[in-house]
């Protein structure tokens, strides 16, 4: 038995002596009780142990000290990083105290926790949002002043945490501050990826992907945990054997070769107007064994390190390319070292308060951020009845109430699914455990259902294929007392599609809706501070911050011409600063006068930056067939593209290759006088986005109708004053619901229409648009580059039969486009639809959906640090 399974598998019996034993083993720290420690070492804790001020001479003593010790530098040889390392060590010393102080509430009053896992955990940088968030910022500000800094450049020195793709990501990231500002019980649970996803290049037009080594230098926001580490078990065998009580029981057995351990990084999350400061908990791969001496001695080199290789392998790359078989092991081996980690801790900490299993859903709430944790469900099940000894149907039990699953996509092709045989060889004991699992929900599907095989393969967590596949989004609904969406369509379209055999066999009471909400902290107040000033100033208090719908109170500031004036001077410092940033970072001129339509998310072909170009091809054809003199009259507009392409998706990797290609003909073209440029900003992430959002006038969210689950981009948006130009899909449909008909430009078929739109292509031969036909023949032409580059491009459409309904959009959307023309020509009332925008967001707010989830699934409480 491994040292995960002698940890855990402890009887819950034991006593005392027993429970402190299993903490020092999994730990290396033992639990000590408050009355074991004499009263004198708690008065040195108290008096010595209260943390650091935060006025700015305090900043300024605990600046020079890291510089001098944590760095051993001195003031003649400190640059901006240096300073930045400095000032983010300064601060990281008040967050931990914070951290202790909400870990010891935590403690003291033992409540529910939940626990948060996601594969990803989008935190863009860490230091302006800790200032703010812990209301240092001016202080600070005028601290490194006064050292020879200025704020600015130290923030700019940071490098964004790579360690999340894209929307499920920084999701989860605002989740975690409003966890945190709300004061509930919670952890994320994450990987620490070595490298990330990929830094973004352009070569000649194309993506090329390279290493972001963003963890080569010092990052002061993780505190390394090498006390805390678990060994992860894979592959080997599974001995079945009697007990002492005559039950039959399972043991999983493995190589110390096939052991790896998971060491624990800390990230402490403060919250904001508050004490508290939670924490994700990220786990890094390191090998049982390090280095094997013998085989150095013979002179196999390679082979000496082999090991430790393959065990850093697995925390290496966020996403490893699954286009092959081994890039699939790993993913799956990936997953499996999260979860596994994950519920040894969670497991270690309930089992500290000596209560019985069955509290252990009272105790413990554990949310699946899409299937990548899928595996927790299994693994949970495994303890209790492998380790702890608990009957099956009891153990099962404990698992439905613990465990609840978002779902965050409604395409069937992205539902992840894992060989069987792979799952068998890496997890023998798992594949025994779904198959069971399987077994005992479809006899009981049958006992409801007994005539309906068709519904038994349907709800199979099996898909009997060859090979046969284990389906996540399937036992994660059945091994899950609640399953959500998370916009109101998403989750109705759920219901009534991929889902909707699970509706009729449990009912509609399992199946819910969270429309997704952003933080205001960070993509208003952090990333707009002129705009988010003038707000603070025109409601009187800062209170909006934690509490978005007060910002209905701007509605009765539309009207005053001062307000708007400063408004657009907000606006227009925006748009500045975005133009500076682009000509920095690609080289192009762009003007902050002119229209900024800006689409930015991750590349693919539902999201249509593809129909993007296309318009901006018809648009650059249509000025070119006018005059100048009518040129004149047409609002000048500049198109941004930003996002990356996964390294294996070709499709998408030659849209942003023909975005460049167009961008560099219109770029070029004199003749039509900078009424059109195109940019594509390269390495798209957090922090560009802070400065993209609060710019654009426009920002395009045009998924096929149906495909898009919720989206966040299109909330930050139309927070920071931005008008969206959108189909009626994902959460465009409850922003519409909010802002109102004239602050929208909405176009396009309905999610209901597509079923049919897509059959008439396929078997119809239905007609592509003209207009589109005539952009197709413009880049078949040469125009815009090598054609046969785009040829598979173009296909999509052609002989694709248009899956994603380009051309039955095509022209509804040149319509829309038409119309936010003309809607910016009365600058004047376009100022107040950006102001009624932000004015009608505050449903939006991940405040107002985290507190869906702790009230309607994990029924969990706040619990406020206390003050010290």
């Amino acid at each position: 038995m491994s040292n995960a399974d002698s940890t855990v598998g402890v009887s819950t019996n034991a006593k005392t002596k027993n429970a402190k034993a299993r903490v020092r083993t999994l730990t290396g720290i033992p639990k000590i009780e408050m009355s074991e420690i004499p009263k004198e070492t708690l008065a040195l804790w108290e008096k010595y142990g209260v943390g650091e001020a935060d006025d700015k001479e305090s900043f300024q003593k605990s600046f020079i000290r890291h510089v001098t010790t944590t760095l051993a530098r001195s003031v003649y040889n400190i640059d901006n990083f240096s300073a930045y390392q400095a000032t983010a060590h300064t601060v990281r010393d008040r967050l931990i105290k914070r951290w202790n102080d909400t870990q010891q509430a935590h403690t003291e009053v033992d409540p529910k926790r939940v626990y948060y896992l996601s594969l990803e955990f989008l935190l863009g940088r860490s230091l302006d949002n800790a200032l703010l968030n812990l209301g240092l910022k001016e202080n600070y500000g005028e601290g490194v002043k006064e050292l020879g800094f200025r704020m600015e450049d130290i923030l700019d020195e940071e490098v964004d945490a790579a360690l999340g793709n894209g929307g499920l990501g920084r999701l989860a990231a605002c989740y975690m501050d409003s966890l945190a500002t709300l004061d509930y019980p919670a952890w994320g649970y994450g990987l620490r990826y070595t490298y990330g996803i990929f830094q973004q290049r352009l070569k000649d037009g194309f993506q090329v992907e390279l290493p972001d080594y963003w963890l080569n230098f010092d990052n002061p926001w993780e505190l390394p945990r090498l006390d805390v580490t678990i060994d992860v078990k894979f592959c080997g065998t599974v001995n079945r054997y009697t007990d002492e009580t005559g039950k039959v029981r399972h043991v999983w057995v493995n190589e110390d070769k096939d052991t790896v351990q998971a060491v624990a990084y800390d990230v402490p999350i403060p919250g904001y107007g508050t004490k508290n400061c939670i924490n994700i908990r990220l786990w890094s791969s390191k090998p049982k064994r390090k280095f094997n001496l013998k085989r150095f001695n013979e002179g196999q080199y390679e082979q000496a390190v082999q090991e430790q290789m393959e065990a850093e392998n697995i925390t290496a790359v966020l996403y490893p390319n699954d286009n092959h078989m081994v890039g699939k092991e790993l993913r799956l081996k990936q997953q499996y070292f999260w979860v596994s980690a994950s519920l040894s801790d969670i497991v270690r900490r309930f089992k500290k308060s000596s209560k019985p299993w069955d509290e252990f859903s009272y105790q413990v709430a554990i949310q699946l951020n899409d299937t990548h944790p899928t595996l927790a469900i299994v693994e949970l099940q495994r303890i209790l009845v492998d380790l702890e000894g608990i009957d099956w149907d009891e153990a099962w039990k404990i698992v439905t109430n613990t465990f609840a699953f978002t779902n965050h996509t409604i395409l069937p092709e992205a539902m992840e699914r894992w060989p069987v045989p792979m799952v068998q060889y890496l997890l023998p004991r798992h594949m025994q455990i779904i198959f069971d699992i399987n077994l005992f929900f479809l006899q009981a599907v049958e006992r409801a259902y007994p005539d309906d095989r068709e519904l038994l393969a349907k709800l199979s967590i099996i898909e009997e294929s060859t090979p046969q596949f284990v389906r996540m989004a399937h036992l994660a609904i059945v091994g899950s007392h609640r399953v959500n969406g998370v916009a109101a369509l998403h989750s109705e379209l759920l219901k009534k599609t991929i889902f909707k055999d699970f509706v009729r066999y449990y009912g509609d009471e399992k199946f819910d809706n969270k429309t997704n909400g952003i933080t205001p902290r960070r993509w208003l107040h952090q990333a707009n501070p002129k705009l988010s000033e003038l707000i603070t100033e025109a409601l009187g208090s800062k209170n909006w911050l934690k509490n978005l719908e007060l910002l209905k109170g701007l509605k009765s500031h539309v009207d005053k011409v001062d307000f708007r004036k400063r408004w657009v001077t907000a606006k227009h410092s925006n748009k500045v600063r975005l133009a500076e940033y682009i000509k920095k970072s690609t080289g192009i001129i762009v003007n902050p006068n002119a229209l900024f339509d800006v689409q930015v998310k991750r590349i693919h072909e539902y999201k249509r930056q593809f129909m993007n170009i296309l318009g901006v091809i018809h648009r650059y054809n249509a000025l070119k067939k006018l005059t100048s003199q009518e040129r004149a009259d047409i609002v000048p507009r500049v198109v941004i593209f930003g996002g990356k392409a996964a390294p294996g998706y070709y499709i998408a990797k030659l849209v942003i290759k023909l975005i460049n290609s167009v961008a560099d003909v219109i770029n070029n073209d004199n003749s039509i006088e900078d009424t059109l440029k195109v940019v594509f900003i390269p390495d798209y992430n957090v922090s560009v986005a802070e400065i993209i959002i609060p710019a654009s006038d426009i920002s395009q969210h045009i998924s096929t109708a149906g495909t898009e689950a919720s989206g966040t981009s299109n909330m930050k948006f139309v927070l920071n004053g931005g008008l969206i130009l959108g189909t009626v899909d994902g959460a465009n449909i409850e922003i519409h619901e909010e802002i109102g008909d004239d602050n929208i430009f909405m176009f396009g078929n309905l999610a209901d229409q597509v079923d049919d739109l897509r059959h008439a292509h396929r078997y119809r031969n239905i007609p592509i648009d003209p207009s589109l036909q005539a952009v197709i023949n413009d880049i078949e032409s040469g125009h815009f580059g090598d054609s046969r580059i785009f040829a598979p491009l173009i296909n999509t459409i052609t002989h694709g039969k248009d899956y994603y309904l380009i051309s039955d959009d095509f022209q509804s959307y040149l319509d829309a486009q038409k119309l936010v023309d003309e809607a910016y020509k009365d600058k004047e009332e376009w100022t107040k639809k950006s102001i009624l925008c932000s004015a009608n967001m505050g449903k939006f707010s991940s405040d107002r959906a985290i507190q869906e989830y702790a009230e309607q699934i994990w029924n969990i409480d706040p619990v406020p640090a206390k003050r010290s």
